[in-house]
């Protein structure tokens, strides 16, 4: 199941929302702002990131501008107590399955959370004859 950590304000977040709900792909939303991300999402988030810190934090944050943090030198449990304790540290939307993780809305990136199943139907009705009816796609508007 995909999770997908949001924050009210976020307008990349309410994209995200609705590419999922229109796919049809199941998710579970978690606001940051009500719900303290724990310590294994965390690490979980942190662990798929390729690129760590800078993949997931705004730099430009206010909290990391004013607080003067060295994100880098961090360990990973002070790096953890640093988010949770600012939550808006995080870059919205975080999008998040059991093997991959993308942050923000990109229209071409997220289409990785397509399940391969439904990838692959829809490929083979691309190849269709019989496109505007294939049984595959009954339920879409082609």
């Amino acid at each position: 199941m995909v999770k997908i950590y949001t924050s009210p304000s976020c307008s990349s977040c309410r994209k995200v929302k609705k590419w999922f709900n229109d796919q049809k792909i199941p998710y579970i939303e978690k606001n940051i702002f009500v719900a303290t991300l724990n310590e294994e999402e965390l690490k979980d988030i942190l662990k798929k990131s390729e690129n760590g810190t800078e993949d997931i934090i705004s730099s430009r944050s206010k909290i990391v501008k004013e607080s003067g943090v060295d994100l880098e030198s961090m360990t990973i449990k002070e790096l953890i107590a640093f988010i949770r304790a600012n939550p808006s540290v995080l870059k919205r939307p975080i999008m998040v399955d059991d093997r991959k993780i993308q942050v923000g809305y990109n229209p071409e990136d997220i289409t990785v959370f397509i399940p391969q199943a439904r990838r692959i139907a829809d490929l083979a009705c691309l190849e269709c004859p019989k496109l505007d009816k294939c049984e595959h796609r009954k339920d879409e508007a082609i």
